[in-house]
């Protein structure tokens, strides 16, 4: 079994990989190198979470037609090909944008809407084969290897990608996400390697959930309607960052290329280091208190970064950069043991396909939220560093809001019998 979760873990990091380089170095050089709108680099960045609620059908489409007998294979193999091809092709597609605006646009539709399906297809195929592989027993274990593996991917392909592109040329960009797209192809594709067996002919498929279900289990509780509108409240405060703080860096410290994209090590280094406090915060402190501890650290966070970029000091954004990492990690983890306290009993699946949905959505909303508030405010300021303040400052306020919320929460009066997933487990579903 260690084999087979091992080889579910390379799937995760092969996905995991081909976003690092376009959510990270990629939307830096779109926005701060080549002067691409902020809106448009969100648009782009955001279109594996728009296709997101199409996980549903692909789940139930791949479980009703098997591909010569495998149910999941084939549809991780599409996915994994095509998110290598989108981030190979990413770097010239940026290219393409700003020297021909509108064609460039189009193609750039088509390379990341490519990306963005590939995302979808191979995501909820291997997360769907590791259910079906492990077990209710072993779940909480191939989880944390699978998360492990993915969180360690990420600090290596950014650090890789940092000393391939020093000192920084679109060449050295474009042979950076060549490389991290021929590491990902070969370790995906040594994931499928004998991994999945033969469905036999006319075996049954595995349940599935429909959205209209999900909404209709969540809404039977006002407070859990309250606890989803303050998660999804809390996650665009906790993700409209991501396009935003490498082009942040560059402007108001003057960052290299290599400088900017190990901003992605730094925070996913104290982010980890974060979740695993989580489970000994949980020995000790409620969970409402946890969640609501990471909060405010975030929230503090954006507060340094806002006076990193008054007082132009790299040292006081790093800073605020480690608080933030740390603050997502406590706030994602713990708020997902507060989820699973307000499960309705035979509905964990549906409320975890449920989180998945709303983290989606979030980062879709976030991204757009970031890049649109961007520029409508640089367009209108003299200092070009108003628009990232501004949208870090509105992060502030919806922490506010969502630390507000979450007194409202009644834990106690929703809780059932169910206990959490590991904490491992927990911040693997936070991907």
């Amino acid at each position: 079994m260690l084999r087979k979760q091992i080889q579910l873990g390379l799937l995760h990091v092969a996905v995991a990989m081909t976003l690092v380089p376009i959510n990270s170095t990629l939307n830096r050089v779109m926005i701060k190198e080549l002067a691409i709108s902020a809106t448009l680099v969100a648009i782009l960045a955001s279109l594996p979470y728009l296709f997101s609620p199409m996980q549903v059908a692909i789940g139930s489409y791949s479980d009703r037609h098997p591909i010569f007998g495998f149910r999941r294979s084939p549809y991780i193999l599409l996915g994994l090909v095509l998110c290598v091809i989108g981030v190979a092709v990413a770097p010239q597609v940026a290219f393409l944008i700003h020297e021909y605006s509108l064609p460039g646009i189009l193609v750039g539709l088509l390379a990341f809407g490519a990306w963005g399906m590939g995302y979808n297809f191979a995501a909820v195929s291997y997360f769907s084969l590791a259910t079906e592989l492990s077990g209710e027993k072993a779940r909480g274990r191939t989880i944390a290897i699978m998360f492990f593996m993915m969180i360690l991917s990420i600090i290596f392909t950014s650090l890789l990608v940092s000393r391939i592109v020093d000192p920084y040329s679109p060449e050295a960009m474009q042979q950076a996400f060549l490389v991290v797209a021929l590491i990902a192809l070969v370790l995906g594709s040594l994931g499928l390697v004998r991994l999945e067996s033969r469905k036999a002919q006319g075996e049954s498929p595995s349940q599935e959930h429909s959205i209209s279900e999900m909404v209709r289990v969540i809404r039977k509780s006002p407070q859990v309607t309250l606890f989803f509108f303050y998660l999804f409240l809390l996650l665009i405060a906790l993700l409209s960052q991501d396009i935003l703080l490498e082009p942040f860096a560059a402007k108001a410290f003057d960052m290299s290329v290599q400088e900017t994209t190990r901003i992605t090590s730094i925070w996913g280094t104290a982010n980890l280091l974060a979740i695993l406090s989580v489970s000994v915060l949980e020995r000790y402190i409620a969970r409402k208190t946890v969640a609501q501890m990471g909060n405010l650290i975030a929230l503090g966070s954006f507060l340094v970064i806002i006076a990193s970029g008054y007082t132009h000091s790299a040292a006081v954004f790093y800073l605020g950069l480690v608080f933030l990492g740390i603050g997502t990690g406590i706030s994602t983890v713990a708020n997902l043991s507060l989820m699973f306290d307000l499960t309705v009993p035979g509905y964990i699946g549906l409320f975890i396909g449920a989180w998945g949905v709303a983290n989606a959505m979030s980062r879709l909303a976030g991204n757009m939220l970031a890049g649109v508030v961007r520029d409508v405010v640089d367009l209108m300021a003299s200092s070009n560093l108003s628009g990232y303040i501004i949208v870090f400052g509105i992060e502030v306020l919806l922490l506010a809001i969502a630390a507000i919320l979450l007194t409202r929460i009644d834990i106690t009066a929703f809780h059932r019998q169910v206990a959490p997933p590991p904490v491992l487990e927990r911040a693997a579903l936070a991907d």
